[in-house]
């Protein structure tokens, strides 16, 4: 009978200190987390291997031409959203002057631009025959 109880507590002591081992384990394992992720951008694929989304930040580009006919472009961070098909159906971008979102449908080129840059903000949706109307104040 004694032989039973030592068995006992020598089991009951063994799965206290397993039990106790795992809790500490993991508090360790939590501490190692990096206070900060700092990168030039970053990316999220899919299992296929195709970018789903991006976070870059663009630099300026004093050359480009707008589409209102202005030319340069700041400098830019930027969040791009892609389909499965590798179409950038949400852009979210923020440059010194403003922001913007561009939320795109499913033909091209369907979209809706909230665009809040310098004093002009609008709304300017498009249809896919390429309709559009613009909302300003």
């Amino acid at each position: 009978m004694k032989i039973q109880r030592f068995a006992l507590a020598l089991t009951l002591l063994n799965l206290a200190l397993l039990v106790f081992l795992v809790v500490e384990h993991r508090k360790a394992e939590a501490q190692n987390v990096a206070p900060v992720l700092r990168g030039r951008e970053l990316q999220l694929v899919d299992d296929q291997g195709r970018v789903r989304a991006d976070l870059k930040v663009y630099p300026a580009d004093p050359k480009v031409k707008m589409p209102d006919g202005t030319t340069g472009y700041p400098e830019a961070v930027m969040l791009r959203l892609y389909s499965s098909q590798g179409r950038p159906n949400i852009k979210l971008a923020t440059t010194e002057d403003g922001s913007g979102l561009v939320l795109g449908g499913e033909a091209n080129p369907t979209y809706v631009q909230i665009l809040s840059r310098g004093g002009s903000p609008f709304v300017k949706i498009v249809n896919k025959d390429g309709r559009e109307q613009v909302i300003k104040p």
